[in-house]
């Protein structure tokens, strides 16, 4: 009896310890698929959250690549653009080298007629005998030629001789005739050390100058004398010329050498004569002025360096 149950306790505690081990080992392996489980889910997290960076950066490579399309779009237009400009900006050049090259041509065929006009016009008064009758009309008319076509004229005047003023005022006086106008009083007048004095200049445009200076007078002088007065001043000549005319407001005293400009336009004239002959002092490095302190009639004044 004591034997059966020895074997019977050891059956049974054999029992217990296989079913221990059994449960044992079950609970092992639920843990271990517990673990598995948690395992596989973590490792599913983990292949989602590749599979969102993946799904996010193909969007945004996506996003890249329409940028990238914009882009180049916009690098096309751009690069049509320019070439549209670069054609344009051709053509305008062509354009602007041919108003040039035209131009050009205009201002050598203007030089070019300018200079036969001169030639002929000076031609005229070479010719002219100043001993017969109307000589200083047409002298005139060749000076008013001459007027005309060194309007607004800026090239320099080359000084070429070497005279007196006295030539200059002698010459003047000849080709104006104003010596022989019988409705006014002419009076010429040269200090001595004037009279002495010799310029460095070119003397057909200086003369050209008092001309012009001289026609003025007589022109608004209907009554009354005209003074030539010829000085030294410093390092200046000055052929003054005052007349008893009709005068010159201060306000005009810059008018008048304006080009086409008549105060007057009863008197004959193209208005030009002032303008020219300021132009000419001016590149013989002279000047001519209007005394606007002076009354009783006009009075300039043109200024030669010595």
């Amino acid at each position: 009896m004591t034997i059966v149950l020895i074997i019977l306790v050891l059956l049974i505690a054999a029992l217990g310890t296989a079913l221990y081990f059994q449960m044992k080992s079950a609970k092992d392996s639920a843990e271990e698929g517990q673990q598995l489980l948690k395992d596989y889910q973590k490792r599913v997290d983990e292949l989602e959250h590749l599979l969102k960076d993946y799904r996010d950066l193909q969007q945004n490579f996506n996003n890249v690549g329409e940028g990238y399309e914009q882009a180049l779009l916009a690098f096309d237009k751009m690069e049509e653009e320019r070439q549209t400009m670069t054609n344009v900006k051709e053509k305008l050049e062509k354009q602007v080298n041919d108003l040039m090259a035209s131009k050009s041509i205009l201002e050598q065929s203007i030089i070019k007629k300018k200079e036969l006009i001169q030639q002929a016009a000076e031609a005229i008064k070479q010719k002219i005998d100043f001993a017969t009758p109307n000589a200083a009309k047409i002298a005139q008319l060749a000076n008013t030629i001459l007027n005309l076509n060194d309007v607004e004229t800026e090239t320099t005047i080359q000084a070429e001789d070497n005279c007196q003023a006295t030539d200059i005022t002698d010459q003047a006086i000849r080709e104006t005739g104003i010596d022989k106008i019988d409705y006014l009083r002419f009076i010429n007048q040269a200090a001595e050390e004037a009279q002495a004095t010799m310029l460095f200049t070119n003397q057909p445009m200086a003369v050209r100058v008092l001309v012009n200076l001289l026609d003025n007078a007589m022109k608004f002088t209907t009554s009354g004398s005209v003074t030539l007065l010829t000085n030294i001043n410093g390092s200046n000549v000055e052929f003054v010329v005052e007349d008893t005319g009709t005068g010159i407001t201060a306000e005009d005293a810059e008018k008048v050498f304006e080009p086409f400009t008549k105060l007057n336009s009863f008197f004959d004239g193209a208005g030009c004569g002032l303008t020219v002959a300021r132009s000419i002092a001016r590149r013989l490095n002279g000047d001519v002025k209007l005394d606007t302190e002076h009354a009783g009639g006009a009075r300039f004044i043109f200024t030669l360096p010595i």
